[in-house]
């Protein structure tokens, strides 16, 4: 695994989630600062595998109830964690800007389609809803243009979460804050995204020192490569 793990803390209030997510979501994606290292070609280098991706119970923004293995076998996955109320511009906002930018990048790469996909969980069940997720994607969840779905993915309740959360290693820790007189609850979490193979074991784990569209890109690139694949070197938009 690359990458310094960062500590990002962030209060959450209900007031603050219906003032400030309405403009979040509808907000133009900020340009991602450069690298400031040269990544590695695909394929020059080994991804090991790291764990077994766990499995449970996840609704999509239809509502309807899966398991999450449906989401992480038989193409490279790419999985992040966020909850929709996150303004931390090194939280989960970094982390919707560098798949966005991937999918730009794939859907012009056509030897790419249909090879990846990318999904967003919410570690926020109480507050993200899939009616929430829904909004919060956008047209995302729905464009499949460029050969690659992205899932918004929530669960029904922190108890069908917790296995997910914890066999990832996903660091969350709710608190509540009552101060002022009223509870309200605290969210922290760590950034992390996973690569996961077509056989469902994660592969890398990025950190937002790390989490760079190139990066991620070849390492895509690198594993489909194991495969036999020789895709077409991809690059990101500058």
């Amino acid at each position: 695994m690359r990458g310094t793990v960062y500590a990002l803390a962030l209060v959450i209030g209900l007031i603050g989630r219906l003032l400030v997510a309405p403009a979040l979501w509808a907000h133009p994606l900020a340009a991602l600062p450069a690298l400031d290292f040269v990544p590695p070609p695909p394929g020059t280098y080994k991804l090991h595998r790291i764990m077994a991706a766990p499995d449970g119970r996840v609704l999509g923004i239809d509502g309807r109830s899966q398991p999450l293995s449906v989401y992480t076998r038989g193409q490279v996955t790419l999985l992040g964690f966020i909850y929709t109320t996150c303004v931390d511009p090194e939280g989960c906002p970094l982390a919707y800007r560098v798949f966005d930018t991937l999918k730009t990048a794939i859907a012009a790469t056509p030897a790419l389609h249909g090879k990846a996909r990318f999904v967003t969980l919410s570690f926020d069940p109480a507050r993200d809803t899939p009616d929430v997720m829904r909004r919060y994607a956008g047209s995302r969840a729905v464009d499949a243009s460029g050969g690659l779905r992205w899932y918004f993915l929530t669960t029904r309740s922190a108890r069908e979460l917790m296995p997910l959360v914890e066999g990832f290693g996903q660091d969350v820790r709710v608190t509540v804050d009552r101060s002022s007189g009223r509870a309200r609850r605290e969210l922290s979490h760590v950034l992390k995204v996973f690569l996961i193979d077509r056989a469902g074991y994660v592969r890398e784990i990025y950190s937002s020192l790390f989490l760079h569209p190139q990066s991620v890109l070849n390492d895509i690139e690198t594993l489909l490569m194991e495969e036999g694949f020789q895709p077409p070197r991809a690059a990101v938009k500058k």
